[in-house]
């Protein structure tokens, strides 16, 4: 059975045959039941990504405003909804796993620690990402409870 998966890639044919080798070595699930609900997200119109869009960049700003405004040095993405932060101005450390544990019960928000996702966990330890695909009253009580834990 030949494996199928999902995604695209535009590049010189050289390219395209290196990457299809990289994922026939790298993928051992296939996504085939993914692919019947990405053909229908192709089908919906052009509005419904527009406003998709405006809705994520407005939560990535309200996000990104209040981290801000609670001491985290932010990192404003461009094409995902997650905000990574540097976690030093407000914890010397630059532990992010220490710093990730504590935050439920300091302030009740969650945040993922980037180094789990370095070769080199020591490079990405200062560094965590929050989530902005929430409702925008979730976004706004999160960045409240992060400004009144870190306030100075």
């Amino acid at each position: 059975m030949r494996e199928r998966g999902v995604g695209w890639i535009t590049a010189s044919p050289e390219l395209v045959t290196a990457v299809r080798s990289a994922k026939q070595f790298l993928t051992y699930v296939s996504a085939g039941p993914f692919q019947y609900a990405v053909a229908e997200a192709l089908r919906l119109p052009d509005s419904y990504f527009d406003t998709l869009r405006a809705d994520l960049r407005a939560k990535r700003d309200l996000l990104s405003v209040g981290l801000a405004e609670a001491g985290f040095q932010v990192y404003r993405p461009a094409g995902t909804y997650f905000v990574t932060t540097d976690i030093r101005p407000l914890d010397s450390s630059g532990d992010g796993f220490a710093f990730c544990r504590s935050l439920p019960e300091r302030c009740g928000v969650v945040a993922v620690p980037n180094a789990v996702f370095y070769d080199h966990r020591e490079q990405g330890a200062p560094f965590v990402r929050f989530a902005f695909c929430k409702r925008t009253e979730v976004l706004t009580d999160a960045a409240e409870r992060l400004r009144k834990a870190f306030a100075r």
